[in-house]
């Protein structure tokens, strides 16, 4: 039994900041009111079914005095690299870079090695994330191999536990074949979650074809990569009817395509990053390969519209697409080493600085875009505070600034242009079904 005193709740599904203590017992949050009192909660609760539980009396009590409490938060796009690439990161070693930054629950990306296009690498990701002490969910490709040539057995992976599919990293070029997945994900009820980068538009990937190409003396990654498929895509999802997630928008074409769709079908669905409405191009120019991702980093405009697109609601989500790489991988040069950047343990800090403290979103409207409407999207328990929810929860400081130091890593790649970063909105402690399984020093 824990018992949470003296903090501030803040509720994304009723837009309000209330005081209030918490109770939780058995995981799940028992009471919520404005004073809670230990021993008559001991009183009430401690007794009841205590021999048959073996648990003790007490009531563990945590004082958040001066801080603040939200739903613990939900990541759909996220990287393990587990099985096939554990030199970069492994299931255990991701879920505790997870817990520091405040996240509960994970959806996993599918591009492993073996890919999740079977049950049987289904079964083992989804066995080992049970070993950790965060929710591990995981999706399915779409297509077998990664090869987009032919679906997978997309029921069959639904009915094992995948929550959504995705061919993450690998753009789909078939049409027709994609169409088809479109319309199995919508019969199963889960999002189709899409990488939108036409290889046609690249000549070198992870760098904006702008100023930071122009300064690498490089073709690089053209804008109408990414625009050409999301209108391809939000018009197939608007004819199916199926969930679509459009993945780390980077263009400001690219969000207003996404702001046209929304007005015409609730089913269509866009994330932005904290790197992409933090960073631009110049990043790049500053850090090298430490600031190449897919998609790449652009100009201020771009930036600008994803933010803008996060205050009206057109980004309804912010996932970190949490990429490890080893420090030998990105040591390579700029046209050699991989895409992608961790940001896990950044993610909360990163939205705070850039969204929260400027007036772009309220703390209830980010746990929105970061707890709540990821839930929601995927069919998955959390994103809530409330009695009878499970008790996956955050405690933090949105006003506490800290440094961003290498050495305080928990992921196993260091991958990240934010070392040395001073951030805002600290997280004192992460909650996972009642039990503290992060809590800062």
């Amino acid at each position: 039994m824990l018992l949470i005193k003296n903090g501030v709740i803040v509720d994304p599904v009723k837009h309000q900041e209330i005081q209030a203590d918490i109770f939780i017992q058995n995981g799940r949050i028992k009471k919520i009111d404005k004073k809670l009192d230990e021993k008559k909660l001991a009183e009430e609760f401690g007794n009841s079914h205590r021999e048959q539980r073996g648990e003790e009396k007490g009531i563990q009590v945590l004082d958040a005095s001066g801080k603040k409490i939200g739903p613990g938060l939900v990541d759909v796009h996220v990287h393990f690299r587990d099985p096939g690439f554990t030199h970069k990161e492994d299931i255990l070693t991701g879920a505790k870079a997870a817990a520091k930054g405040g996240f509960t629950t994970v959806v996993l990306m599918a591009n492993t090695r073996p890919a999740v296009d079977n049950e049987e690498t289904l079964a083992y990701v989804l066995n080992k994330g049970k070993e950790t002490e965060i929710h591990v969910e995981t999706c399915g490709t779409i297509t077998k191999g990664l090869k987009g040539r032919e679906l997978t057995d997309m029921q069959a992976l639904k009915s094992m536990g995948a929550v959504g599919f995705t061919d993450d990293g690998i753009p789909l070029m078939n049409k027709v074949l994609l169409e088809q997945a479109m319309l199995t994900a919508k019969e199963l009820g889960v999002p189709v979650s899409l990488h939108e980068e036409d290889p046609a538009f690249i000549e070198n990937n992870g760098v904006n074809a702008g100023k930071a190409a122009a300064y690498f003396g490089i073709g690089g990654s053209g804008r109408k990569a990414e625009i050409s498929l999301i209108e391809r895509d939000v018009e197939l999802a608007l004819k199916t009817g199926a969930s679509l997630n459009v993945q780390h928008i980077s263009t400001k074409e690219g969000v207003e395509i996404v702001r046209k769709g929304k007005k015409r079908g609730d089913n269509i669905h866009a994330e932005a990053t904290p790197h992409h409405f933090t960073l631009t191009e110049e990043a790049v120019i500053e850090k090298g390969t430490m600031a190449k991702m897919n998609p790449p980093l652009r100009e201020e405009e771009d930036r600008m519209a994803i933010i803008e697109g996060l205050k009206d609601g057109t980004i309804d989500l912010i996932a970190t697409d949490h990429a490890p790489h080893a420090k030998e991988e990105k040591d390579k040069p700029l046209t050699e080493a991989p895409s992608g950047i961790i940001g896990l343990e950044t993610a909360f800090g990163l939205a705070v600085t850039n969204l929260v403290l400027p007036g772009h979103l309220t703390l209830t409207e980010l746990f929105e875009k970061m707890s709540l409407n990821p839930a929601k999207l995927y069919h998955l328990p959390a994103g809530t505070i409330e009695e009878g929810a499970e008790a996956d929860l955050i405690i933090f400081d949105e006003k506490e600034q800290y440094v961003f130091r290498e050495e305080d890593i928990c992921s196993k790649s260091h991958n990240t242009p934010f070392i040395g970063a001073t951030l805002q909105g600290k997280i004192d402690a992460t909650i996972v079904k009642g039990a503290i399984v992060y809590q800062a020093n």
